[in-house]
């Protein structure tokens, strides 16, 4: 069968997933940290995302001797779920070896809070996840990406603005910690990331 030479249903023990778009329109765009960061991680680790597999690009990455693939979804962001629950299945991989990388609107960009699970906050494509695998269990990194400049403006057009060039630089740090954090939680240590980056 195509591509289970290199998949393997024991290869792969953690997912790695960001939230996002996949246009280019939509690059860079608040409603995109998820896939900023999952760029960042890979750019960290050498590895290419470019391999379409389970709705989504994809790269395969080695994480403190933890095999994990990195996902960015192709089905937009209200559609995550199809995607993560379809490489959850494959690979046989429980909610709690799922770590999610999201935006969240109620955080100050440069801000970041780390949940071991919980409910999906008004997020649509954790809401997804959510509901189609049935499980709330899933670690997860929001990064903040601002509230709304005033409570009329609209939220669509707010989450599919672009970052500022200064928030952009605040980003850079953040997508570090976020690293961190994933690292953290790999290795089952969830609260210590918590503490360390909430």
């Amino acid at each position: 069968m195509f591509g289970r030479k290199k998949f393997t249903n024991n290869s792969i023990e953690y997912l790695v997933v960001g939230l996002g778009n996949p246009d280019r329109k939509y690059e860079n765009t608040r409603h995109n940290a998820g896939f900023i960061m999952i760029d960042y991680i890979a750019d960290k680790l050498g590895v290419k995302i470019n391999r379409v597999k389970f709705k989504s690009t994809v790269g395969e990455a080695k994480i403190d001797n933890h095999k994990v693939l990195l996902m960015k979804p192709s089905t937009y962001m209200n559609n995550s779920g199809q995607a993560v629950v379809e490489a959850m299945n494959f690979y046989k991989i429980p909610a709690e070896n799922v770590v999610v990388l999201l935006d969240d609107i109620n955080l100050d960009v440069g801000k970041m809070r780390i949940r071991s699970k919980g409910s999906d906050g008004g997020q649509k494509g954790m809401r997804s996840i959510i509901y189609l695998s049935g499980s709330d269990n899933f670690p997860r990194v929001k990064i903040g990406i601002g509230k709304k400049p005033n409570p009329d403006y609209d939220l669509a057009a707010w989450v599919l603005s672009r970052f500022t060039d200064s928030e952009v630089k605040t980003l850079e740090d953040i997508a570090e910690k976020s690293y961190q954090s994933v690292k953290l939680i790999l290795d089952g240590n969830t609260a210590e990331a918590m503490n360390r980056f909430n």
